[in-house]
C-alpha cells in the first residue's frame, strides 16, 4: 500500500511540472444596469414636469369660466365654424318679470350666410306654455329678437345667442335658453326714435353688452369646465409618473407620462407639442451599466 502511494504522489508531482496554467484572469466584469436615470433622462423628467405643469394650467383656464384666455362661448363658437350646417337646434321659454309663460310671442331669428352673403331669417310662435322651437339651423351666433303686442305698443327683445354645434358622437348640436321678458315698465323708460314722445315700437337691446359673450346653452359651458377638470386629472397623473419615474430610473414610466400629458392639449396646443417632444427624447436615454461586486 504505501509503495502505491508513493507511486501515485511521483506521478502527481511529475505532471504539475509538466502541465502549464489550466486558469488565467480574462479581466471581465460583471455587471449590472445602473437602477438610476442618466443626467439625460433626468432632464427629461423635469422637462416633463414642467409640461405637466403647463397642462395643468390649461385645465385651470378651461375650468374658470368666468375668465382666462378662452372662455366657453369662444370655445363653442370656433367649433361652430367647422360643423355642418342645418345640426343646430334652438328651443326655450319666454316669460314675464313673474315667470308667467308668455304665450303667442313671436321669436325671431336672423344671422347673415356667409355663403350666399345675406341675411337670413326665421320665427316661430310660442305655445300656452310659453316654449318655441327651431330645427335645421347653423350653429354659430345669430340675432334673437322677441316680439309682443300689448296695450297698443309693439315690444322688442333683442339678444345676442351663440347656437351649439353637435359634440362628440351627437349628429345634432342642442341649445335651450329661457327668456325673462322685460317689464311694461322697462319698456316705457326706452327713449323713442325721432322727436316722439310715445312709440309705437318699444326696444330693449342687450346685444351690445353681449358683442364678447353671447348667450349659449348652459349644458355647453358644463361639458367645457368638465374638460378642464379632465386636462388638470391628466397632468397630475402625468406628473406622478415623472416622479416614480425619477425614483425608479424606468424609462418606461418616463415615456407613459410623456404620452399621458400629449393629452393635456390646451391653448395653442402647448402641452401636446412638448409632451411629443418628451417622447421622443426618452429614446435617446442612454442605459448605464455599473460593475457588480
Amino acid at each position: 500500500m504505501s509503495g502505491d502511494a508513493e507511486d501515485d504522489a511521483t506521478y502527481l508531482d511529475e505532471m504539475s511540472d509538466e502541465s502549464p496554467v489550466l486558469f488565467a484572469s480574462s479581466e471581465a466584469v460583471l455587471t449590472i444596469e445602473d437602477p438610476t436615470l442618466h443626467p439625460i433622462g433626468k432632464a427629461t423628467a423635469v422637462f416633463l414636469l414642467f409640461t405637466c405643469m403647463m397642462g395643468f394650467l390649461n385645465g385651470l383656464d378651461y375650468a374658470s369660466p368666468d375668465d382666462g384666455l378662452v372662455r366657453p362661448d369662444e370655445f363653442v363658437y370656433r367649433l361652430g365654424l367647422t360643423a355642418p350646417d342645418d345640426t343646430a337646434t334652438f328651443t326655450g321659454t319666454v316669460s314675464d318679470e313673474t315667470g308667467r309663460p308668455m304665450e303667442n310671442a313671436t321669436v325671431f331669428l336672423s344671422w347673415l350666410d356667409e355663403t350666399m352673403g345675406m341675411w337670413v331669417s326665421e320665427e316661430n310662435i310660442t305655445d300656452e306654455s310659453g316654449y318655441f322651437s327651431f330645427e335645421q339651423l347653423d350653429p354659430g351666433l345669430i340675432l334673437v329678437d322677441i316680439l309682443v303686442y300689448r296695450d297698443g305698443h309693439r315690444d322688442v327683445y333683442s339678444n345676442r345667442v351663440l347656437l351649439s354645434p353637435p359634440a362628440l358622437i351627437e349628429p345634432i348640436g342642442f341649445t335651450s335658453i329661457d327668456f325673462e321678458f322685460p317689464s311694461e315698465e322697462t319698456f316705457a323708460e326706452q327713449p323713442c326714435k325721432g322727436a316722439s314722445e310715445d312709440c309705437e315700437i318699444r326696444t330693449v337691446d342687450r346685444t351690445p353688452s353681449q358683442q364678447d359673450h353671447p348667450l349659449m346653452d348652459s349644458s355647453a359651458a358644463a361639458v367645457y369646465i368638465l374638460v378642464g377638470f379632465a386636462f388638470m386629472g391628466l397632468a397630475l397623473i402625468a406628473a406622478g409618473f415623472s416622479l416614480w419615474a425619477l425614483k425608479s430610473g424606468s424609462i418606461v414610466l418616463l415615456r407613459t407620462s410623456s404620452v399621458v400629458v400629449f393629452f393635456t392639449v390646451g391653448h395653442y396646443w402647448s402641452a401636446c407639442i412638448f409632451g411629443l417632444l418628451a417622447f421622443v427624447l426618452t429614446f435617446a436615454i442612454p442605459r448605464r451599466r455599473i460593475p457588480l461586486l
